[in-house]
């Protein structure tokens, strides 16, 4: 059964926004050459702090250019390739990441098929006193899966250091069909999320809603947020949270 015409799952509010990817609208950025942007998050939403995109890298497509005052994560959902950093080129492939403090340059091209990435992006909130964090280059299944709050149907990896010169948190969660969120979260953090796998129900403030992998998810800081996997795979997201600095 086809979806109705002119109907989406689609919501945006100015508390959080589920934006599915019969919406997506690609486009073309600076910087990157035979790729397909779309731009799912940013602060032309006015609430978001941060961007987050999908970029569509064709056979030896490249994006490159220089953070400047931002930092970088960047995800590999789909395909292979390489990103140039200042040391050496590294192989990128699905669940390879790489994140880059500001002032870096960095390429990225793609081999084979298209090669699809996720990137966060946000202004780097220097502290005095307070080192730059250091290019990180890794894999997902490098980083171990440990319970949540003793719960080993929902498993966090958490993908960057957990240091004050970090101020910017990126985390896969992977739960177990019927596992939980084991509460209703609230707190300062914002968030930016992509479903990976499998699907649920997201609490969204007072709102419910269906998600499955490719939906896109951002929550204000204190918006109320739950999640329950249902169907009969696992369901995982990775997503972004501000970490480690003054309340903005």
């Amino acid at each position: 059964m086809t979806e109705l015409f002119g109907s989406t799952r689609t919501v945006v509010t100015s508390r959080y926004a589920l934006i599915t990817p019969d919406g997506f609208v690609p486009g073309q950025l600076p910087g990157w050459k035979d790729a397909v942007v779309v731009v799912n998050i940013s602060p032309a939403l006015a609430g978001p702090r941060f961007t987050q995109l999908h970029a569509t890298l064709e056979r030896e497509a490249v994006g490159e250019g220089n953070t400047g005052p931002n930092e970088y994560f960047l995800y590999v959902i789909e395909g292979n390739g390489t990103v140039a950093l200042t040391d050496k080129r590294h192989r990128l492939e699905p669940g390879s990441y790489v994140y880059l403090p500001p002032g870096k340059d960095l390429q990225v091209k793609s081999a084979g098929p298209p090669m699809k990435l996720l990137v966060f992006q946000k202004p780097f909130e220097a502290v005095k006193g307070v080192a730059v964090p250091s290019t990180v280059v890794a894999h997902e299944r490098d980083v171990k899966g440990q319970p949540f709050l003793g719960n080993d149907g929902a498993r966090l990896q958490v993908l960057l250091p957990d240091e004050p010169p970090f101020d910017m948190a990126v985390n896969i969660f992977t739960y177990q069909p019927g596992a939980t969120l084991p509460f209703v979260e609230t707190h300062v953090m914002e968030h930016g999320l992509l479903m990976l796998r499998g699907q649920g129900i997201y609490r969204l403030d007072r709102d419910y809603f269906p998600v499955q992998a490719g939906d896109v998810i951002w929550m204000a800081s204190y918006c109320p947020q739950w999640f329950v996997a249902m169907g009969k795979t696992p369901a995982s997201y990775i997503y972004y949270k501000d970490v480690n600095r003054e309340p903005m």
